[in-house]
């Protein structure tokens, strides 16, 4: 454990927000086509979900004037992406309106088609406001890491520990009840390991890209699964977020999620966003595939 936490330490947080926004740097191809080349690997690994997300964002947005941001998207996760190959990122121009547009963004892989996405861009508007109050949460130096949460758990595989051993762009604190509880609900902080640019579109990227890490693990709780569960397979089968108001992802925000239901080998999440003084910014909605092989006898 201590070699796997000296790994993630080595890298300085400097570098780490370099390498994700450098994510965030899709290069222009034929119009409205938008590539992230392939990585320097030979690792074939699965492309996170967030990222994915996030890089749509990215692409819908150049399409877009400068004037409407996102407020909203939903997204269907087709098939895994591999980091060894490039993504290519098609955009659709359905609607442009004086307050709205509306962007779908179709992401393939080896000419397969592994990922969609439908954006809604606003202008600015005041309006009418109210939130749900932020729940009663320990705050974020009370939670534990990851790390430790697996530090907990005799039972961890060299292959989990060493995936939440690498290095990542994100701080995040947790807050997860043990065994099998009712109700379905959690929580974690997160933040950039280091500053990021002011631009609001790279913390609507940011914040989607961490949107997917630990919402489906929710629907979990009941069960007493987690994702180091030997013999469980999870992902994401789609991805719903909403931005309300503004925010900075090098601060910290609260993930505060619950889950009405799991059946059918699926499970419901949803998961509020808010600031540390309360503020909720984002709200987000994922159905992944949860399915559980006994152990062999």
């Amino acid at each position: 454990m201590s070699q796997a936490l000296a790994h993630r330490s080595s890298v300085p947080p400097e570098k780490l927000i370099a390498g994700l926004l450098r994510t965030f740097d899709l290069k222009a191809g034929d119009e409205d086509e938008f590539i992230f080349p392939a990585l320097n690997s030979t690792a074939r690994e699965r492309i996170f979900g967030g990222q994915v997300i996030a890089q749509a964002i990215v692409a819908a947005d150049k399409t877009v004037d400068d004037e409407k941001r996102i407020h909203s998207l939903h997204s269907y996760f087709l098939r895994a992406g591999d980091e060894t190959k490039p993504l290519h990122f098609r955009v659709h121009r359905d609607f442009d309106g004086r307050s709205i547009s509306n962007r779908r963004v179709v992401v393939r892989q080896d000419n397969k088609v592994i990922f969609n996405l439908t954006a809604s861009f606003q202008k600015p508007a005041d309006g009418l406001n109210h939130q749900v109050p932020m729940p009663d949460v320990l705050p974020p130096q009370q939670c534990m890491s990851m790390m430790e949460h697996i530090a907990r758990n005799p039972q961890v595989s060299d292959e989990h520990l060493e995936r939440a051993s690498l290095p990542r762009p994100f701080d995040v604190r947790s807050f997860r009840p043990e065994g099998k509880t009712e109700p379905a609900r959690h929580y974690q902080w997160f933040k950039t390991v280091a500053p990021l640019p002011d631009d609001p579109l790279t913390h609507c990227a940011a914040l989607a890209f961490a949107s997917d890490m630990g919402l489906l693990s929710t629907s979990m709780i009941p069960h007493g699964l987690h994702w180091t569960t030997p013999g469980l397979f999870s992902t994401s089968l789609d991805h719903a977020m909403w931005f309300h108001d503004d925010f900075r992802m090098d601060q910290w925000i609260c993930y505060v999620m619950d889950s009405d239901w799991t059946g059918h080998m699926r499970g419901l999440n949803r998961g509020s966003l808010y600031t540390q003084d309360g503020k909720l910014v984002a709200s987000a909605v994922q159905e992944g595939l949860i399915r559980l092989t006994p152990p062999s006898d």
